[in-house]
């Protein structure tokens, strides 16, 4: 998988630059549960595949990353790019687009949060999705307004691999610059669920507070993927080592 070997600042100082440039593309930070679910699912595999960037969210990967011969790759975490990014937005007019949310009323929530942390930032419209596909005509209506809004950055929190599929299947619809897609930031930025200590983060433990905070949502996805992203990756390490001859 074309996982970035980057920092917060060269990635927001290219998200600026492909803005500025009239260019188009879409941006995942993605997660074991994005990498795993894309050995399995073919229009997974094809959306983390046309990804423009793709950044390492997971400390797994990173640490995978870094063993393959990467010492200088980094964790970009979802919800920090985001607050990164809207803090640079601020201060230098960029205006966003929000879609996602759990609850109309829970992205309500958000912007106002997002408003309050980073006074100036230009919210220029949001849309927060059933669960279930949009219609022909839902999308119709959804391409107008994030294209009427004049967004540049459209952030996408739809949860992964769903959010990376629509932005394939979208980006060739809108004009805005930049799709990024943040998973469960959306959550954290408007105080729904609460982020896993720093020291866990960096442990690669997250997982495990996450789970301890929505079992029901989320304990099929760590009990599958992350015993096969062990297994897949031993092999793959073991490759490597034969290859380089370490």
């Amino acid at each position: 998988m074309p996982l970035a070997v980057s920092d917060y600042t060269e990635v927001i100082d290219w998200m600026c630059a492909l803005i500025d440039a009239g260019a188009q593309g879409y941006v995942t930070a993605a997660a074991v549960n994005l990498v795993m679910s894309a050995r399995e699912d073919i229009e997974a595999w094809r959306a983390l595949q046309g990804a423009t960037l793709a950044v390492p969210d997971g400390q797994p990967l990173v640490w995978a990353l870094r063993a393959l011969g990467n010492p200088r790759a980094t964790r970009i975490y979802g919800p920090d790019l985001m607050a990164h990014f809207c803090a640079r937005a601020a201060r230098e007019g960029i205006p966003v687009y929000l879609y996602g949310g759990r609850t109309p009323d829970a992205l309500a929530l958000l912007e106002r949060r997002l408003r309050e942390r980073f006074p100036g930032l230009v919210i220029a419209g949001g849309h927060s999705p059933p669960f279930r596909e949009l219609s022909d005509e839902e999308e119709r209506r959804l391409v107008a307004d994030i294209d009427g809004s004049g967004a540049a950055v459209v952030w996408v929190g739809t949860g992964q691999p769903k959010q990376e599929k629509w932005m394939l299947r979208m980006r060739p619809r809108l004009h805005a610059p930049l799709l990024v897609g943040v998973g469960a930031a959306f959550d954290f930025h408007a105080g729904l669920v609460s982020q896993a200590p720093r020291w866990m983060q960096r442990s690669g433990l997250e997982w495990v507070y996450r789970l301890s905070r929505e079992p029901r949502r989320l304990w099929r996805r760590y009990a599958r993927y992350n015993p096969l992203f062990v297994a897949a990756f031993a092999r793959q390490y073991a490759a490597h080592r034969r290859n380089t001859g370490g």
